[in-house]
């Protein structure tokens, strides 16, 4: 009897784990969006009312990341309620790998800075493109992940949406600049992209070869690692510059006022933390392919808010590939509610 109730209960705790698994993506996701599409646009802000630092910009990225300390502390304490002993879940290999990751996404952030700093939102957000075609072929490489024809379809779609961005850029460099700068600038973002591409799979193979089960606390810890990491890897260079020492400099001289200038920098690394958080909790709870997807479809919506509030073009190529990455991004979906259905197909037959 005790057996056919627990066979019972199965289903019922199945469906509880997958509502909590799509509730995560959704939350992850949303975090992703804020981060996305805010922070770019309270960076470039910074770089047109004379911000200059490409190094305190990256360093924003994962500066917020001591707000990991509040949810850290809220597991600690329910753990401590339930008798269990509050403690580090990192092991010796996930504290290697968060450092390893820590300083590549130091660097990666540096790349993306340094791009933002010459290049409009519009363009900028091409970069969506060229980093989900590098996730799906590094999510291929490392950790295996299988394509299906609604993936390759999505990646397909979404990356050609986002190039017809690249084709079209003539008229998007900003009046002034010199165009040397402004190449620079589109490479970087490339490179950015890459890398960023490279570090989502790897990302999710140390969860894989972690040795112990991945929960939402170990996460959290190996969040705050990457981030903090990462952090103190852009403070050297910002030290060796006198970055530090030239904020209040700067500020003094920001165009929109010292006040607008705090508050901008102060959101900024908020809403990049999100960013962080949430493409690294998005891997958590599904796949890496799936971030780059998200991530990809971000890239128009930062065209219009590009448009609204820093007053970029907004021409018919952009709207194309917004409709592209639309298309890709519900044939993704399509294809992971598609999975159940064949996997039951399978093993009926």
């Amino acid at each position: 009897m005790d057996t056919e109730l627990g066979n019972k209960n199965e289903p019922e705790q199945h469906q509880n784990k997958k509502r909590m698994t799509l509730f995560l993506v959704f939350l992850n996701c949303m975090l992703m969006a804020i981060g996305q599409v805010a922070g770019p646009l309270l960076m470039r802000i910074y770089y047109l009312h004379g911000g200059k630092s490409n190094w305190l910009g990256a360093w924003l990225l994962t500066a917020g990341f001591p707000i990991l300390i509040i949810p850290i502390a809220i597991s600690y304490i329910r753990a401590r309620a339930r008798e269990q002993a509050g403690r580090l879940l990192v092991t010796k290999w996930l504290f290697g790998a968060s450092a390893i990751l820590g300083v590549l996404l130091g660097l990666d952030s540096y790349l993306y800075s340094f791009g933002m700093s010459y290049l409009p939102v519009s363009v900028s957000s091409l970069l969506g493109s060229s980093q989900l075609a590098f996730t799906a072929i590094f999510a291929y490489i490392v950790v295996k992940h299988k394509f299906t024809h609604y993936s390759i379809n999505a990646v397909v779609l979404m990356t050609f949406g986002s190039l017809i961005l690249g084709f079209h850029m003539n008229g998007d460099k900003p009046r002034g600049e010199p165009k040397g700068k402004y190449i620079l600038g589109f490479f970087m973002t490339i490179g950015g992209a890459a890398l960023h591409g490279f570090l989502m799979p790897a990302l999710e193979f140390t969860y894989l070869k972690a040795g112990k089960a991945i929960t939402f606390d170990l996460v959290l810890q190996v969040q705050f690692l990457i981030s903090m990491f990462a952090t103190l890897f852009c403070s050297i260079p910002m030290i060796i510059n006198k970055d530090f020492q030239d904020i209040s400099k700067e500020a003094a001289e920001f165009g929109l006022g010292e006040t607008k200038y705090y508050t901008i920098l102060l959101i900024a690394a908020i809403v990049l933390q999100f960013l962080v958080i949430g493409s690294l909790g998005v891997i958590f709870s599904s796949t890496s392919l799936l971030g780059g997807l998200v991530s990809s479809l971000l890239v128009p919506v930062q065209q219009a808010f590009a448009v609204i509030f820093l007053k970029e073009v907004f021409n018919a190529e952009k709207g194309m590939a917004l409709a592209m990455c639309l298309w890709g991004f519900a044939s993704y979906l399509y294809g992971e509610y598609q999975k159940p259905e064949a996997n039951k197909e399978e093993s009926t037959g």
